[in-house]
This record gives structure tokens, C-alpha cells and sequence, in this order.
């Protein structure tokens, strides 16, 4: 068994297809398959149902799968704690951003990246927590951004900002005259939600505590899973969604005014930057921090309001 036979595999179950795997590894397809069909003689399981279209990875190959990529993480430490220890700044950072904050920050952090150390490339994909969560553990993503605190002992948190929440009123609903609004006094049939995938929501529910359980077995009712789209609703259709503080920031001016303080309100969303407990490179996650913070009005960062801090339930 070789690091590279790891690697194959690990290759072919992320694209699920011989010939892209082996272009992703820069060796030819039949290369890439003896040398994964030499491990599983080797440990006489078969690792992958080969039947399928897709491919699938068996019982027993989805448990070596895992194993493969804790140990290619921990491989590939080695050759950080070298990088970190002389400060090199170097190589790719994959980063997962959950939607609620990529449509808002991915924007501005190309911008800023562009202006970079041309030997660093920072590459986000937009994923929901639990993706990013395992995808961090078993070595996928180098980190993430995400609403935290998680309660994951398993991650490292790194706050960087906190958002308020605002509510957003229709024109033509009852409360738009208000200064501000009380959730729990308003009708359950005029709140729109994310839907259940967004970690959000739970934070959302969280200011309602009294309408919670309404909520939550509530009829059937249209959940976006876009932040935007429950802003269109609201506009034709009336009542309200709750919104974080960057997505209210970004609204063009003449919506500003459908923005209303939520009574009684001190709550925020912590985002934070996620990496392994034993994710070694603390130079590029230092960077990578302060890439997100130069992105972020500085009102944003105050640690005092890590107090008010809504946790994420998942």
C-alpha cells in the first residue's frame, strides 16, 4: 500500500469516473486503475463496484475511503509544518462558504484576493454547513466559512465577524409604518424562512422563541434556499423575512426603507473560519482570516459581541 494508491482512490471516488480521476492525478486511466485494482488484491476486498454509472464505492470501500483520506491529511501535514515553519505562503486553499454569506462576501474576497502573492490561490465553493463540516474533517476543504458556534470538537473556530439580524417588511404590510418589530407578536402566515438545510434558519427560529414550535409545524408554506429570493417574496407577496446584517448592507437604496430593528434584539450571527483540530498551516488560515476581515466593515469585528452569539444546532 502507497500514499500514491491512496490518492488514486481517493480521486476516484471524488469524480465517480475512471478517466477524470486520472486526469485529475496527471496519470493515464489505465495507470490509475491497475494501481487501484493492485491495493485491492492486496487488502482482497474489492474498494469499488465498477457496474454502475456512475461508479460506486462498496461497504468496505466507503470505511478504506475514509481511512485513505485521514491519512493523506495527515500526509500532507508534514509538508506544511515545513511551509508554516518558514513562513511560506504558498498553494491552494480550498475554502467552503455556506450561500447565506457567499452571495454577499465571495464578491469582494475575489476582488481582494486578485491583489495576492501570485504563488497563493484561494478557491471557494459554496456548500451548506454539515457539507462543510465533513468535508473539513476528512481533509476535502482546507476550511470553511460558516455561522458558528458549532460545538464540533473536532474544528477549530476563528471568529471574524458578527452580523445583527433586520427584519424586512413589505410595503403593503400592517407593520411597515413600524420602527422596529416584534417577531412573536406577528401572524406565523407572514413569516417566510429559509428552508430546513440553511443552518439560519435555526438561528432565525431562535429569535422567535415564542412562535418556535408554530414554526416548525407549520403547513405546508414555500421555504427559499436563497436570501434573495425571500426578499422577492416578501415584495409580491407581503409579510416579512429576517435577514443578516451583510445581506441588508448589499440591498440596493431603494429598499433599504422595507428594513426594520427587531424588538428586544441583541442577538448576532458569529461566521467564523473553520479548520481542522490538526490542520497545521497557521500562516495561510492567518491569512486567509485576514482576507475575510478586510472585507468586512470594521463595526463587524468588535469580539465584545461575541456574547450575543447564536449557536447553530444542526
Amino acid at each position: 500500500m502507497t500514499v500514491q494508491q491512496l490518492e488514486y482512490v481517493i480521486a476516484l471516488d471524488n469524480y465517480r469516473h475512471f478517466a477524470k480521476a486520472a486526469e485529475s492525478c496527471g496519470v493515464t486511466q489505465p495507470t490509475l486503475s491497475m494501481m487501484i485494482q493492485k491495493l485491492e488484491e492486496e487488502l482482497d476486498v474489492k474498494i469499488f463496484d465498477r457496474l454502475p454509472h456512475p461508479i460506486e464505492p462498496t461497504g468496505i470501500g466507503k470505511l478504506i475511503i475514509k481511512q485513505a483520506r485521514t491519512a493523506i491529511f495527515y500526509f500532507q501535514q508534514i509538508r506544511e509544518t515545513v511551509r508554516n515553519e518558514k513562513n511560506i505562503l504558498s498553494g491552494d486553499f480550498k475554502l467552503g462558504v455556506i450561500p447565506t454569506v457567499a452571495s454577499f462576501l465571495v464578491p469582494e474576497l475575489l476582488k481582494t484576493v486578485s491583489d495576492l502573492n501570485p504563488d497563493f490561490s484561494l478557491i471557494m465553493q459554496e456548500a451548506p454547513t454539515t457539507t462543510i463540516i465533513d468535508s473539513v474533517t476528512n481533509g476535502k476543504l482546507d476550511g470553511g466559512l460558516a455561522a458558528t458556534p458549532l460545538y464540533n470538537p473536532s474544528l477549530i473556530e476563528i471568529p471574524v465577524y458578527y452580523e445583527k439580524f433586520y427584519a424586512y417588511v413589505s410595503s403593503g404590510d400592517s407593520t411597515f409604518d413600524a420602527e422596529e418589530i416584534d417577531i412573536n407578536s406577528v401572524d406565523i402566515q407572514d413569516i417566510w424562512l429559509l428552508e430546513n438545510v440553511h443552518c439560519m434558519r435555526g438561528q432565525v427560529l431562535s429569535l422567535c422563541e415564542q412562535k418556535k414550535e408554530e414554526m416548525q409545524n407549520q403547513a405546508a408554506k414555500y421555504e427559499s434556499g436563497s436570501i434573495d429570493t425571500l426578499i422577492n417574496i416578501v415584495d409580491y407577496n407581503g409579510g416579512l423575512t429576517v435577514i443578516p446584517e451583510m445581506a441588508a448592507m448589499s440591498l440596493p437604496e431603494e429598499k433599504q426603507s422595507n428594513l426594520r430593528r427587531i424588538t428586544g434584539n441583541n442577538f448576532v450571527r458569529e461566521i467564523s473560519i473553520v479548520v481542522n483540530v490538526d490542520y497545521v498551516r497557521e500562516n495561510m488560515t492567518n491569512a486567509i482570516v485576514e482576507l475575510v476581515r478586510q472585507s468586512v466593515p470594521k463595526s463587524m469585528q468588535d469580539p465584545k459581541l461575541k456574547q450575543y452569539a447564536i449557536g447553530v444546532n444542526l
